[in-house]
């Protein structure tokens, strides 16, 4: 029997806390092929196991969370993490106990939360009620990457453009407008709570695709785990994600390896 190598097998590692979907097209298996595509090395804790393919959601078995807290603290023993992109989680409850285990163990980690709030065939995974809770969970964060529809839902008393406000006094948004009823496909980054870029698409149409906001938040945290500033990082995953979504004409896309990282700062 050969020595055991104890080394780290590999410095450049990224961290993906989501579920898992049996299709391979949205959560933990999709971000994991994005991370390689980015040529991260992409670990992963399973916040849930889902029943599902790319066109039914029948159920969401959750994971408990001193299993969740089990599997980050277990990795962050092993692995130096530096960037974590998070998706489904049972509640937002829970999520902030996750927030808060993950700035122990590191400091300085950069957080990605995609606000998953319901999945496309209409099943609802947690509300909004505690506002209070919601603020404290953004000071906590890096960057959100919601929809039109899942930034109407956080806080219903506001109108967007109020909403974008209040949120980007606690952190960064990556705003996705695959759901937008004007300027369809048109994304929007606010950061550094007074600058917002338009994003425009590149390609004039697309095939629609199961897990597409899961792709394109763990390319964004892809790109900011490979140090990208962040207006080129977002950039770099709306085109990512177009590539993906033209990658086939099924629901279910294919990654492509990229060769090259593009920033202007580099």
């Amino acid at each position: 029997m050969g020595k055991r190598n104890c080394s780290l097998p590999i410095d450049n590692c990224i961290l993906t806390i989501a579920g898992h979907d049996p299709s391979g097209g949205a959560g933990l298996t999709s971000d994991i092929k994005t991370f390689e595509a980015h040529g991260l090395y992409g670990l992963s804790v399973c916040s849930a196991i889902t029943v599902q393919n790319d066109i039914d959601f029948k159920a969401c078995i959750w994971t408990d969370t001193e299993v969740i807290l089990a599997q980050i603290e277990t990795l962050f023993e092993r692995f130096e993490i530096s960037v974590v992109k998070i998706g489904i989680i049972q509640s937002w409850e829970i999520l902030s106990e996750v927030l808060d285990k993950l700035h122990i163990l590191n400091s300085e980690v950069k957080i990605i939360v995609d606000p998953i709030l319901k999945a496309t065939a209409g099943f609802d995974f947690h509300a909004t009620e505690n506002q209070n809770l919601l603020d404290c969970i953004w000071d906590k964060c890096f960057l959100i990457t919601p929809n039109y529809d899942e930034i109407k839902l956080l806080y219903p008393e506001k109108d967007i453009e109020a909403t974008i406000a209040h949120i980007s006094e606690k952190t960064n948004i990556y705003l996705k407008g695959g759901h937008r009823t004007d300027k369809k496909g048109w994304d929007e980054l606010y950061y550094n709570k007074i600058v917002q870029i338009n994003i425009e698409p590149k390609a004039k149409s697309v095939y629609e695709k199961h897990g597409s906001g899961c792709v394109l938040s763990s390319s964004l945290a892809s790109n900011i785990a490979l140090k990208i500033e962040l207006d080129d990082a977002a950039k770099n995953a709306k085109y990512y994600t177009e590539q993906f979504l033209n990658s086939n004409d099924s629901l279910l896309g294919f990654h492509q390896k990229i060769n090259t990282i593009k920033s202007s700062n580099s």
